[in-house]
């Protein structure tokens, strides 16, 4: 785990991101959780949802985490035949990261992020494991991940 962790620190320091880094002694690996961790409500905190394109491509669709993606809508804006859900094993080796602690950005993907996380000047994102959480203010969340913002909850 800690790792993971170190590894978006050290992202974070090489490309002077301004954000601040949470490590908790309770997992944070679903949205419930996350909220108690950081006492935050659930709308406060992003899901990042991997998904994969017939090529193999990662898509990653951001989302609030109260609201969930639409793999229909994310279909369309990718005018994609198909999408799917990545598996755990993808997940590691296309973002670097273990399922449940998952970042916004940092690493190679389309990004696809829905208009009510711009909504809210800052979030909380996957810290790189399932114990920790990043802060950090939407703009720059967008800004490293090169983000589409397009409706793609459901």
């Amino acid at each position: 785990m800690r790792k993971y962790e170190e590894k978006l620190k050290q992202y974070i320091e090489k490309n002077d991101v301004e954000a601040r880094h949470y490590v908790f002694s309770e997992t944070c690996h679903s949205v419930e959780e996350a909220a108690a961790a950081a006492k935050v409500s659930p709308e406060c905190l992003i899901k990042s949802i991997c998904m994969i394109k017939p090529d193999g491509g990662l898509v990653v669709a951001i989302v609030r985490g109260d609201d969930r993606a639409s793999t229909s809508r994310v279909k369309k804006v990718l005018a994609a035949d198909e999408i799917r859900t990545a598996t755990p094993e993808e997940i590691l080796e296309k973002t670097g990261y273990q399922c449940g602690g998952i970042p916004a950005f940092g690493y190679e993907a389309i990004f696809l992020i829905d208009p009510k996380v711009m909504e809210m000047d800052k979030i909380y994102t996957g810290g790189g494991s399932a114990y920790s959480l990043l802060e950090i203010k939407t703009q720059d969340m967008q800004k490293l991940n090169n983000g589409q913002i397009i409706r793609i909850r459901k």
